[in-house]
């Protein structure tokens, strides 16, 4: 006898998701991260792992600046600046992903 699983998602599928989708659809300026939230929230399976799965990106973004730029310059303190600078253009650009997060994160 088969036994069918519901593939539930997790944070990781979710930011994966809403990652891939934002680059496919950014030609649509409202509409596209919004979307991409909802699917990615619903990927994510809840309110709070679809909020940790909206700044996963960003970590990662942060953590890649960070290493790269103190590689690079030998110098951890502008390794330090380039990635909290790298993460705050990444906050500031999350809104309406965010809410469509929210969103699909409830609708799971």
């Amino acid at each position: 006898m088969m036994v069918a699983t519901a593939n539930k998602g997790g944070i990781v599928s979710g930011a994966i998701w809403m990652t891939l989708i934002s680059v496919l659809l950014f030609w649509l300026p409202i509409f596209g991260p919004l979307l991409a939230g909802v699917v990615g929230g619903k990927k994510a399976g809840g309110v709070g792992n679809a909020i940790l799965a909206v700044f996963l990106p960003g970590v990662i973004l942060a953590i890649v600046l960070g290493l790269s730029s103190t590689f690079l310059t030998g110098l951890p303190a502008v390794g330090t600046m380039m990635a909290a600078t790298g993460f705050l253009f990444y906050v500031i650009n999350i809104g309406l992903l965010l809410v469509g997060a929210i969103v699909g994160g409830v609708l799971a």
